[in-house]
């Protein structure tokens, strides 16, 4: 069964800062934080010169700046890191068409038959990462493994401009000891239970029955039974359109529930418009609002008809609001309209509200999961 897909999983290193560097010299060897300098700006991407001072993605640049103060900050230019992605997507199609792309820097390939006639998947990941290497001057590191899952984590494992391969038959030894942190969908507060449970490790984990962990996690619980186990059957899944068209946008200053009406209005004509283009149609409405505190809160509406103007999207988006506990009379740092639950994806339809408060950390709560979002530069996040 695992020795059924022959999985890479490639992961551009340090993409953004990558790029700045190897387009101006000047900057080779040198700490540099992609990023908008400003009182609300988060980092976007890091070298690994500055990350050695403890910087990393999605921190607030102010906190980027204060740990590495000669650190050189620059403003991020997605034209010229979209023409690398590009770029790098042409070559991962001289070996196969089965790609899955996961954002600007990072892809899934299903390389069980290659269009290359290497012999392995490790040939063809080596062969990619040297032609990225030679072509755009740029490093990648790779995994490969039998599905997915495994594949993502080796990329990880000789970061950077590394190489990393699971075979089927070491799966069960490699992930014995790894910690529950490792499986995508574990964060902090699902570790924290896990461990509590006394199941700090992966091995500790796959000694639990799928009847003990779906009683305690329900329908997560099945997937942490499988995971443990090396099991993922999901498929590279070319062209997957995004679940949720959305804009959001980050105050100048934080601002009181009662005073975001017209930033509200103006975000659901963003994703009126973004959607009108995609030529799909969304039922849910989402209204996202973090919190100066960066606790997230997030309203949903489905709908049996879906909105059938700006204006009637805007007006769910606004009543959304007044589910909102305001209580405390918190203060808001920034607002997102999201559209989601298209008739062309496979997805269940939920007929109630569905309602959602979340403590989280600002980098776990950048943004709505869409590819379509929308920050004022400047204001990030």
């Amino acid at each position: 069964m695992l020795a059924g897909r022959k999985i890479v999983h490639v992961d551009m290193d340090a993409f953004y800062a990558s790029v700045e560097q190897r387009d101006d010299p000047a900057l080779r060897g040198r700490p540099v934080v992609v990023a908008w300098r400003g009182r609300r700006s988060v980092v976007c991407a890091a070298s690994y010169e500055a990350r050695k001072f403890g910087v990393r993605s999605a921190m607030a640049a102010l906190t980027a700046e204060r740990l590495c103060p000669h650190a050189i900050f620059i403003p991020p230019d997605f034209t010229r890191y979209r023409a690398a992605s590009q770029a790098a997507r042409r070559i991962f199609e001289e070996h196969t068409d089965l790609i899955e792309p996961l954002s600007l820097d990072e892809a899934y390939l299903d390389v069980t038959e290659n269009k290359s006639g290497l012999p392995t998947a490790t040939r063809v990941a080596k062969a990619i990462r040297e032609k990225i290497r030679q072509e755009l001057n740029l490093t990648a590191s790779a995994g490969v493994a039998p599905n997915k899952f495994l594949a993502k984590i080796a990329s990880d494992w000789k970061k950077p401009d590394g190489l990393f391969v699971i075979q089927p038959d070491e799966v069960e030894a490699f992930l014995e000891p790894l910690p529950v942190g490792r499986i995508p969908g574990v964060g902090k507060v699902m570790e924290t239970k896990l461990r509590e449970l006394s199941l700090a490790t992966v091995g500790a984990l796959r000694h639990q029955s799928l009847s003990e962990l779906e009683g305690r996690f329900g329908r997560y619980g099945a997937r942490l039974y499988e995971l443990a186990r090396g099991i993922d059957h999901n498929p590279v899944v070319t062209g997957r359109p995004s679940k949720q068209i959305s804009k959001e946008d980050t105050f100048e200053r934080d601002l009181p529930l009662e005073d975001l009406s017209e930033i509200i209005r103006e975000l659901a004509a963003k994703v009126w418009k973004a959607s009108q283009g995609s030529g799909r149609i969304g039922h849910t409405v989402v209204l996202k609002l973090k919190t100066s505190g960066f606790a997230i809160m997030t309203r949903s509406l489905t709908l049996a008809q879906p909105p059938s103007s700006g204006e009637e999207l805007a007006a769910i988006a606004l009543s959304l609001r007044e589910r909102v506990d305001v209580s405390a009379r918190p203060l808001f740092r920034l607002a997102g309209v999201g559209l989601s639950n298209f008739r062309d994806d496979e997805e269940p339809q939920f007929p109630l509200f569905r309602d959602e408060v979340q403590e989280t950390s600002e980098a776990a709560a950048l943004s709505l999961p869409s590819q379509e979002q929308e920050t004022r530069p400047g204001a990030s996040g």
